[in-house]
């Protein structure tokens, strides 16, 4: 009876908010919250409570309250964030009206990374650390301090145009070093200068359409070890190509990983037995429960492009995702990366998915003695997300009539192509025209 009277009491105080009438809302609202025998009444009371107050500590300690309740309350989640200055109102998105993404040319600003000795360029080295002049050998420490995992707040993202948004078709860039406009390729945030050749990388955090990255995996080797993979993987394979194999180019492929908490809602039936008072044979009866499983996944990582995502699929189980660095843009100075273009909202629902499938398969399992009967997703939530730069060598094998894809694991060494499986076929001199690739 209370738990009827609080509702009512709640949706009269949330009658009163909307009509702007603060003073009548608070009385309504202070009332549920006496009343309310439920964590979800007491929850949407302190939230809309938190509406109708003015002092910033009152508001505050009203969404603290409702977040006690229901930690994965979004719109209490949304309130304290902007409360916390994390999320701007002109930065907020309308969800009856998405924006759509402008065409063409848009500008942003690039970082330049030069020697402060004497002018030459600094390129990345593949020790995980530092940048160094390709003309006096300078090195320059990167000096990341202390690995951080920086994982951003789901929630907060997703009120933004930034979660939802894909990259624009082009970037026009104004050169630091030479004074040229330059445009750089579509889904790239590094490039060189086309005239100075100094290397530019796109400063993310400036651009309100697109979410910078978190976290990044140094490349690991140079390109001749890249290429002694390559030779090692296409001689164990057994491939003959057809024409000569490119170099393999290095790159970094961007890669979403989220947290996904909440519980697993299920219903289950068990068997139980009593003993029969007019007999010895104990009664046996099947007896429906439902109950809640805790969820807790930690970095479900799906890639966050596209054009190679069958094949860095494959790969990614091969990176050792323990081993990410806080992004810093001095890592890209001489590799180019990719801009994603799955959106972090899309991404996550796949995400969300993936994690439910896989709870629902092992839940028989976990709990063992329990028939599955139905289970929901409603009690889970992606808590947080990054954004990941991940290493790889590419380079394409002609085989059977076409190109096919390859990839490098750049940390590893680990190599995945969308090859069909070959049989096993004779061996020796299958590689003799990549030979030359390796160079003195």
């Amino acid at each position: 009876m209370s738990n009827a009277y609080s509702k009512e009491l709640l949706r009269s105080g949330i009658i009163e908010a909307k009509a702007g009438h603060a003073s009548a809302a608070r009385g309504y609202l202070d009332r549920a919250i006496y009343m309310a025998g439920s964590h979800d009444v007491l929850a949407e009371a302190w939230y809309w409570m938190s509406e109708v107050v003015d002092d910033a500590a009152e508001k505050r300690k009203a969404l603290e309250n409702c977040l006690s309740h229901d930690l994965h309350h979004t719109r209490a989640r949304r309130s304290l964030a902007i409360l916390d200055g994390k999320l701007k109102a002109d930065e907020m998105v309308n969800p009856d009206r998405l924006p759509a993404a402008p065409d063409g040319l848009r500008s942003a600003d690039a970082d330049r990374f030069m020697c402060p000795k004497c002018g030459g360029r600094m390129a990345f080295a593949p020790d995980g650390s530092s940048l160094v002049c390709e003309y006096c050998t300078r090195g320059h420490a990167l000096g990341l301090g202390a690995k951080d995992e920086d994982e951003k707040d789901f929630i907060v993202a997703m009120a933004t145009m930034k979660g939802h948004g894909k990259p624009l078709q082009e970037q026009a860039f104004h050169c630091n070093g030479c004074g040229a406009e330059f445009i750089l390729p579509p889904k790239q945030i590094s490039a060189d200068c086309l005239y100075c050749d100094s290397p530019h990388v796109v400063s993310l955090e400036n651009s309100k359409d697109l979410l910078a990255p978190n976290a990044i995996i140094p490349h690991a080797f140079d390109q001749k070890r890249a290429v002694q993979l390559l030779v090692q993987w296409v001689e164990s394979e057994g491939i003959k190509p057809e024409k000569q194999v490119q170099l393999p180019r290095g790159l970094y492929l961007p890669l979403w990983t989220f947290d996904i908490g909440g519980t697993l809602d299920y219903t289950g039936e068990v068997v139980e037995y009593e003993d029969n008072p007019f007999g010895n044979k104990r009664e046996r009866k099947v007896v429906r429960i439902s109950d809640k499983y805790p969820v807790l996944v930690d970095d479900l990582p799906l890639p966050a492009s596209r054009k190679l995502s069958a094949v860095f699929s494959k790969l990614i189980p091969t990176f050792e995702l323990k081993s990410l660095q806080p992004y810093d843009a001095r890592f890209l100075a001489s590799w180019p990366a990719e801009i994603y273009d799955v959106p972090m909202a899309n991404a996550s629902l796949d995400a969300r998915s993936q994690a439910y499938r896989q709870l629902k398969r092992d839940l028989p399992a976990r709990l063992s003695g329990v028939n599955i009967v139905h289970t929901s997703s409603a009690g889970m939530m992606v808590s947080s997300f990054k954004l990941n730069l991940l290493p790889v060598w590419m380079t394409e094998i002609p085989f059977d009539g076409r190109e096919h894809l390859l990839l490098i694991n750049g940390q590893s060494g680990i190599v995945a192509s969308d090859l069909p499986e070959q049989d096993d076929e004779e061996e020796g001199g299958l590689f003799s025209f990549l030979a030359d690739l390796l160079g003195d």
